[in-house]
């Protein structure tokens, strides 16, 4: 069994197959973390490992009496309170009908159960019933009838234990929610490193790792949506944790919306962890009777290094949170018009490009911003979702019959959050804004955001984008948002509940997303913030992939996938070959390395084929066939992280293998020449050291590969990579 509760001894362990997770009903009803870390028996309790001391100002339960060695303070929690004597950082602040601001939680009962437990209007990871089970722990505070279910759901085979809540008012008056966080881990000790993903536009997801302090330190957005800032994934690792070895533990967050990471170590050297929607744009008002469900927090352990670790995730998200017909199935390689004619096209020009890359195997066209509405630059025309004919010259169909005609699918841009001021539907509807009242607030992109949380407002956008959608065979669709949420208040809500918005407006956007990607199976979605700004579990429960960045510049896409890459699976990045010099940066590099580069991810262009020389073109046709050959490599192998972009200057390296350890894929970036170079070798993983593999012509034992390494060539101009097919020989 995945759960196993001892009546005697009150403690629940949770198992996967080289895990456990310990909790237990201590005394006086309170619900203490014991340890989270490598398999134990199932019949283990380690509550020996909670030192009881009488410690100065730190105070004791009324029931302790003259136990002064009982303490909230510095005992491990499981799910912490505001007001109960804990002064460290907090899962839940809630002011009662009295106005006091004190949640005191006790055990009340629980349940186990195979399968998974449900989280309705929030993406979630799934399973059946033979993959994993749940449990549920109902807290309940004796005082106010406060009520928290605590849900845990154990995924056996990929070390991952989900975590969830559920806040139900069962007192007789109204209480606000002003803090509610979806998970919190305790650890006796602070020898920690942590690893968070920060960046801006463009340059999303940077890791750094730092060594924990004393007091609270965190990261988290409230921008409305997950950000280009930081990321909601962190973890927490041994001081020498290396990719190969020691103790490294996951907190990654199911949500879209503004969230916080928080760590704090504590006056005795303990470490807590807390994750959540961000506090500062949450407060949620509950009836007698009325209940709230939290996002879900996906946990998860290695003690062998960072690269079982990434592996954990990247087979728990592939198998149990990605869906539809697009998980696992081969995603047609793309162009996207944007870089090659941005605003500046029509129905011929997209069908020009449309045939060139036919020629070349490219398999899709991505029609980009500027196809509807009055658009022809990025201050007008959003909410207006239909097609300007006049511009394309022809209609949607049209334009889609001609580009099926030569064999190649079509795919549409949409922004389907926002609104421009100059527009019909703000014209006729400026209430549908999020905007302050009496105040026109901060504008970005000349564009507001639509208000989300309205129903009839997601009601239009779906009838407008369905009626784009029915008219012509449209194969995928690109959703994108270009600005943070700001001036953040809604027309349709009264003042007592503006503090709702930010989350009913992930809601609701949740909400559209699962309406059409019901309606419309066979479309593939992408995810997109400009680039990688909600770059999340969330939304890949929902798109299958997203833009990882704007920046499609080779050099710094080494830095931005590399980052993603802790967590997220490297097929459920978007990642485009684009023209030189590059048009975020300016630089250039070899045609060959940018093929590299993408070929990490859900690979596409995003060029003028036009511009393209014969030799150029042929580049191109080669690294589309080759890429078909990678794409089960790069969407369900085992990723494995080589050589990184930091503290290492000439040499960025990875490699995909398969299950099986017979097939891979080595990719390697020259980041510097030298002159009278010194050799570059780069150690392979994930082979079976007994075997032979070919690899570049030459046949080595996967020991050689491992241990000795691969002696890369000279680099013969900067920036040159090199891709070597791994097979078993």
């Amino acid at each position: 069994m995945a759960i196993v509760y001892n009546e005697k001894t009150k403690v629940f362990n949770l198992q996967t197959e080289r895990t456990t997770y310990q909790m237990k009903i201590g005394e006086f009803g309170f619900l203490f973390h014991l340890y989270y870390g490598e398999r134990l028996e199932a019949d283990s309790d380690l509550s020996y490992l909670i030192q009881r001391r009488d410690r100065g100002f730190s105070g004791n339960p009324y029931e302790a009496k003259e136990d002064r060695s009982f303490s909230l303070d510095y005992f491990p929690q499981e799910y912490s309170c505001f007001g109960n004597g804990d002064y460290r950082c907090d899962s839940i602040q809630t002011v009662n009908g009295d106005g006091s601001c004190v949640t005191d939680l006790r055990y009340r009962s629980h349940k186990i159960y195979p399968g998974k437990y449900s989280l309705p209007g929030l993406p979630a990871m799934f399973w059946d019933e033979g993959e994993g089970e749940s449990l549920e722990i109902t807290l309940e505070d004796p005082v106010t009838n406060i009520r928290v279910i605590l849900y845990y759901g154990v995924l056996e085979k990929e070390d991952i234990i989900t975590r969830a809540v559920k806040v139900e008012n069962a007192s007789n008056e109204k209480i606000r929610l002003e803090k509610a966080m979806s998970v919190c881990l305790d650890f006796n000790q602070n020898q920690f490193d942590w690893i968070h993903f920060y960046g801006r536009h463009a340059m999303e997801r940077q890791t750094e790792r730092n060594p924990l302090y004393h007091g609270k330190q965190s990261v988290g957005s409230i921008r409305g949506a997950s950000s280009h800032h930081h990321n909601p994934f962190v973890i927490l690792c041994d001081r020498h944790a290396t990719e190969e070895q020691g103790d490294c533990y996951g907190m990654m967050f199911l949500y879209s919306g503004c969230f916080l990471a928080e760590i704090e170590v504590d006056q005795i050297h303990q470490t807590r962890a807390v994750m959540g929607i961000h506090p500062d744009m949450f407060s949620f008002g509950l009836k007698p009777g009325e209940e709230i469900t939290l996002p879900e927090a996906a946990l998860s352990y290695s003690s062998k290094g960072l690269c079982q670790l990434t592996q954990n995730y990247h087979d728990g998200i592939r198998k149990h949170l990605l869906r539809g017909e697009w998980a696992h199935k081969r995603r047609p390689i793309l162009i996207n018009n944007w870089e090659a004619t941005y605003f500046d096209f029509n129905g011929e020009k997209l069908l020009q490009i449309a045939k060139d890359a036919k020629e070349l195997g490219i398999e899709m066209l991505v029609m980009d911003d500027g196809w509807f509405g009055k658009r022809d630059f990025d201050d007008s025309g959003l909410g207006d979702w239909y097609v300007n004919e006049e511009k394309l010259g022809c209609t949607l169909k049209e334009l889609a019959d001609g580009i099926n005609a030569l064999g190649m699918k079509l795919g549409v841009w949409f922004e389907p959050e926002m609104i421009s001021e100059d527009s019909d539907l703000y014209r006729k509807h400026p209430d549908w804004a999020l905007q302050f009242p009496g105040r026109k607030g901060n504008i970005s992109r000349e564009q507001f955001v639509l208000d989300f949380s309205r129903k009839d407002v997601r009601d239009y956008i779906e009838e407008s984008m369905s009626a784009v959608l029915d008219s012509a065979n449209i194969e995928y669709i690109k959703w994108d948002m270009n600005r943070s949420l700001g001036n953040i208040y809604s027309a349709a809500l009264p003042p007592e509940r503006q503090g709702e918005v930010c989350h009913q407006y992930v809601l609701g956007l949740y909400d559209l997303l699962e309406r059409l990607t019901k309606k419309y199976p066979h479309i593939l979605f992408e995810g997109c913030s400009g680039g990688g700004g909600r770059f999340d579990a969330g939304m890949l429960y929902y798109t299958p992939q997203i833009w990882c960045s704007d920046n499609t510049d080779a050099m710094e896409r080494l830095k931005i996938q590399y980052g993603t890459s802790f967590g997220y699976p490297i097929g459920t990045v978007g990642s485009h070959v684009s023209a030189c010099p590059n048009h975020q940066t300016g630089r250039s590099t070899p045609l060959e390395t940018r093929g590299t580069v993408a070929m990490a991810g859900s690979f596409g262009y995003e060029l003028d084929l036009t511009k393209m020389t014969p030799e150029e073109k042929e580049i191109i046709r080669k690294q589309v066939e080759e890429y078909k050959r990678y794409d089960e490599l790069v969407h369900e192998g085992d990723y494995y992280r080589l050589a990184g972009p930091y503290g290492n200057d000439r040499v960025t390296a990875w490699q995909f293998m398969d299950k099986e350890k017979k097939n891979g894929l080595f990719c390697a970036v020259m980041t510097r020449l030298q002159a009278n170079p010194t050799p570059v070798v780069v150690k392979l993983k994930g082979l079976e050291k007994e075997r032979m593999y070919q690899v570049n012509g030459t046949v080595y034992s996967g020991a050689a590969l491992m241990y000795g390494g691969l002696l890369l060539p000279v680099p013969q101009e900067e920036y040159e990579s090199f891709r070597y097919e791994i097979t078993e020989y």
